[in-house]
């Protein structure tokens, strides 16, 4: 085996671990962002019902 070919195959394994460690990491983004969308929503959704509540026994 040539000093080429090792340093080709060192360059693979080390492109596939780096690649690995970025979809891992950009999959956690997107998990975070869609669970912070979510939190968002319901958030809104309950401030609306309590709000709706709280102005109805004011009147």
């Amino acid at each position: 085996m040539s000093k080429n070919t090792l340093w080709t195959v060192l360059a693979v394994i080390a492109s596939i671990v780096i690649g690995w460690f970025l979809v891992n990491l950009l999959f956690s983004v997107i998990a975070f962002v869609f669970k912070l969308v979510i939190v968002a929503v319901v958030a809104l959704v309950v401030f609306l019902v309590l709000r709706s509540a709280f102005s109805r026994s004011g009147e």
